[in-house]
């Protein structure tokens, strides 16, 4: 029990906090029908604590990283039958918010049970993140805490700026640095066997050269 959890339980207005939380649920919860049924699927949008998101078109360096590692990761999913990797328009639908995440990886039992037609998905086993200026605060903060809570297994941060990548384990209950890349190799523990040249994020010749060392392997 946290410290908060336990300083509500030992308050006499426990009553009417409970009661304040359920109202503002059910009233959230109003708001996200709302946005199911006004969602289509040529709008990028994510529902956070209440509030719809819409996305601002991405730069160039933003939609080029993810185009690359997307470009690498599925390769090398298809190429070993691993799973099933989606892109910025799969809706993650997790207890109180939607996010629709820049990459993520849905192991075998998971993307066993996906279908035809699916528009809200499970929490995926890894979630890569492309950093921008008015998502890097989201990123690093709300979504780092939710997607820890709901078992995501890994989870990169790549920053097209400084082209690097960073990457978090799940670690009892929560994500745990495993290192800050700008050049070598990073490696997924979680798409098992998954090796990527970090500058192949970034530079489309690079990118071309390690592709094609993943489909002939």
């Amino acid at each position: 029990m946290t410290e908060l959890v336990e300083a509500l339980v030992k308050s006499p207005r426990l009553p009417g906090y409970v009661e304040e939380l359920q109202q503002l649920l059910a009233k959230e919860n109003a708001q996200r029908e709302r946005f199911y049924e006004e969602l289509t699927e040529d709008i990028k949008a994510e529902f956070i604590n209440g509030e719809v998101i819409v996305q601002s078109p991405a730069k160039y360096e933003h939609t080029n990283a993810v185009k690359l590692l997307l470009t690498l990761l599925h390769a090398h999913v298809e190429r070993h039958q691993l799973g099933f990797v989606a892109a910025e328009k799969v809706l993650v639908c997790l207890p109180r918010n939607d996010y629709e995440p820049d990459i993520c990886f849905f192991g075998k039992l998971k993307a066993a049970q996906l279908q035809r037609g699916q528009m809200r998905f499970p929490a995926p086993d890894f979630i890569a993140e492309v950093l921008s200026e008015s998502t890097e605060a989201r990123d690093r903060g709300l979504k780092f805490e939710d997607y820890a809570a709901k078992g995501v297994g890994e989870y990169w941060l790549v920053d097209p700026a400084k082209e690097q990548v960073e990457r978090f384990l799940l670690e009892r209950g929560r994500f745990e640095a495993r290192g800050q890349y700008a050049n070598g190799m990073v490696r997924s523990e979680i798409v098992s066997g998954c090796e990527i040249p970090v500058r192949a994020i970034f530079d489309a010749r690079l990118n071309l050269t390690a592709l094609t060392s993943i489909v002939s392997s």
